[in-house]
């Protein structure tokens, strides 16, 4: 590593990560995070900046200058406790937040080179807490004896509900799934972000008193109303939106075709690919095509190679560089294997006595851009190809799930079928607030985060002055 004359190190400090051809064989964490001599050496690197411009990109607002001095005097747990002032979720931010996107971005360092890794040293001070068995708590408020009901236990509604019960408020969080974490806990592979992180983080939620009840469906065991009548002062949404799209071509409902969703809940929280350890049975593919170019589409290609799949392919209509997902999820798959195909896009499942066989599929070009900003994919005419599939996975966005929506009068959407709410979450219905993808569509945790903290703030606002 090159420095400067003072002794700074100018390039990044890097992480260790398991080699691809082990990593294809377990579900392992890849990235291997640093050493405490790594951290301190990468903590190092910050400059410090009076103007603080790494802050502009963090969501949730957490004191970035700071947290990293802690750490360049050896004071990881403090650091931890730093962070902690407004992210509840450190250990999970530092893992899957897309900081390139964000905080980093606006490193001053990323103008002469790379910027300071504050994903990574976010994860490093999370983990060395975690790890010590001293878990520090943030600052909590005296009950101020109101209740607060939150719906959904991903990154918005685990915010909302820590940021409440450290203002004083008696917060129960409404989980449909039989385990808490949401997103986190079905969505994200193990590789990539490994349960015990979650539960360690929710734990410390229920440290500061929230309640979580799961198996609870609010829209049919309960309904919001309901809810308001057992005595809560205040509601917020923040379920997501789970609901898988389709491509809506023909043979789509043959066997072996699975939305995104479904496959990654069942390998994620119901542990299908320890059948029949477990109970949840996946069909374990030799030849697997997934169709998207987000996260999710790198996730479920990735878990697919994880299983005992030859060939992965990823088809995605537009070029690499039009891609969503991050840009290291895409070189670790690249480098486990996947078979990318870019500008191509599948017409039609054929399949053999009920089960996917194959996929035809056609090139495209880009044209104009549409509403979304990005350029078109045309169909090119006369680009028809096949590929072998015996599994087909399907990650091409998600919608709002209408359950507890159709439940909830008064509740106003938009023309997507997402909730309507103002920049803090305030939504048409009274008492009523919401967050997150809700009311935004697939987005990142961190964006989520950031939702459920402005709700937080206005949920508190809007009781003090009833």
């Amino acid at each position: 590593m090159k420095s400067e004359g003072n002794g700074r190190i100018l390039g990044r400090v890097p992480a260790g990560e398991q080699l691809p051809q082990e990593r294809i064989l377990n579900f392992n964490e890849v990235v291997l995070g640093y050493a405490v001599e790594q951290a301190v050496a990468e903590a190092n690197r910050c400059l410090q900046c009076k103007k603080s411009p790494c802050m502009q990109g963090c969501p949730v607002g957490v004191d970035i200058p700071s947290f990293i001095k802690l750490m360049k005097e050896g004071d990881f747990r403090g650091a931890a406790g730093k962070i902690k002032e407004k992210n509840s979720l450190p250990a999970i931010c530092g893992r899957v937040c897309p900081q390139e996107n964000q905080c980093e971005k606006f490193c001053t360092l990323d103008r002469k080179g790379k910027p300071i890794a504050i994903g990574r040293l976010e994860r490093f001070a999370a983990d060395f807490e975690r790890n010590s068995g001293k878990i520090s708590l943030p600052k909590k408020k005296k009950s101020v004896g109101k209740r607060i009901a939150v719906i959904g236990s991903g990154p918005a509604g685990l915010t909302c509900a820590g940021d409440l019960a450290k203002l004083g408020y008696e917060v129960t969080i409404f989980e449909a799934l039989h385990k808490p974490g949401g997103v986190l806990a079905y969505g994200i592979p193990e590789f990539r972000l490994p349960k015990a992180v979650v539960e360690a983080e929710i734990d410390g939620l229920k440290k500061l008193g929230v309640e979580i009840k799961t198996n609870v469906v609010v829209g049919t065991s309960v309904t919001i109303d309901e809810l308001f009548c057992e005595g809560y002062s205040a509601v917020f949404i923040g379920t997501g939106a789970g609901l898988p799209r389709f491509l809506e071509i023909p043979g789509e409902n043959l066997n072996g075709i699975y939305s995104a969703n479904e496959f990654l809940t069942r390998v994620n929280l119901m542990k299908s690919y320890l059948f029949p350890k477990y109970d949840t049975p996946i069909k374990k593919g030799k030849n697997v095509v997934v169709v998207g170019g987000g996260n999710v589409a790198m996730d479920s290609a990735r878990t697919a190679l994880r299983l005992g799949a030859k060939n992965v392919y990823l088809l995605y209509r537009r070029t690499e560089e039009e891609m969503p997902a991050r840009a290291e999820e895409v070189q670790h798959a690249k480098e486990e294997g996947i078979k990318f195909r870019f500008l191509a896009t599948p017409q039609k499942f054929c399949g053999v006595d009920g089960w996917v066989s194959g996929v035809e599929c056609v090139e495209t070009k880009l044209g104009e851009p549409d509403e979304s900003g990005r350029r078109r994919p045309i169909i090119k005419k006369g680009s028809e190809f096949s590929l072998t599939a015996d599994v087909v996975i399907v990650a091409i966005g998600t919608g709002a799930n209408p359950l507890l929506l159709r439940a909830t009068p008064g509740l106003e959407l938009n023309r997507k079928g997402y909730v309507l709410a103002n920049q803090n979450g305030q939504t048409s219905k009274r008492g009523v607030f919401a967050g997150g993808d809700i009311i935004t569509g697939s987005a990142t945790v961190i964006l989520a985060m950031g939702a459920g903290r402005k709700a937080a703030l206005e949920i508190d606002r809007y009781l003090s002055i009833l």
